[in-house]
């Protein structure tokens, strides 16, 4: 139990995959500037995560290990490929206005290398299949997590009119998401100091 929850902090602070391993920064900046898009991108974001994980960790156990590992990446897209299309459809028929608002970033969803980073690590960290999935939700959350103090750090941004003209919109963006990043860099002493 204390490895799954070393793995689940771990992937939400100190192995955040858009502030430590800087993965999934498309969406990361396209979504974030209103905080209700930045959740439904995270929601869906995480369910991709974890489903992925819980089809590919088996599949390349018992199927692509023995003979085919040079397949896996190519098997891997296709399964995130596949559980993108079916999260795009239950959202345009349960949730048109989400749907709506992620726009272009929902099928982006697909080339986000976070989700294919951790179906990568997963396999590359030789965790079990339950190790993989808590390292899927916890990258998620990490995701989401980073996305939601984004977001709300973007819209004080946008209000605040003492920002010279030529940092405004993405350059500030850049800025402030470096601070936030090396503000998580702080994690990685306490998660370490927490578990020992």
């Amino acid at each position: 139990m204390k490895t799954l929850i070393i793995i689940l902090f771990s992937a939400i602070f100190v192995n955040n995959f858009v502030l430590s391993k800087f993965l999934g920064i498309c969406p990361f900046l396209g979504v974030s500037k209103k905080l209700s898009s930045a959740v439904g991108m995270s929601v869906a974001v995480t369910a991709v995560m974890v489903v992925s994980s819980a089809v590919t960790w088996p599949i390349y156990t018992y199927l692509l290990k023995p003979k085919y590992e040079y397949l896996q990446t190519l098997v891997f897209i296709l399964v995130i490929a596949s559980l993108v299309q079916i999260v795009e459809i239950l959202l345009k028929k349960f949730v048109p206005p989400l749907y709506e608002s992620l726009g272009i970033y929902l099928p982006l969803i697909t080339t986000n290398c976070a989700v294919l980073g951790v179906a990568l690590l997963n396999i590359q960290e030789s965790y079990t299949f339950i190790e993989s999935i808590v390292n899927a939700l916890g990258a998620g959350l990490g995701f989401m997590l980073a996305l939601v103090l984004f977001s709300g750090i973007r819209e004080k941004l946008e209000k605040n009119d003492r920002i010279p003209k030529a940092l405004r919109g993405l350059p500030i963006a850049l800025i402030a998401a470096s601070i936030v990043s090396v503000s998580f860099m702080g994690f990685s002493g306490v998660i370490e100091g927490i578990f020992r």
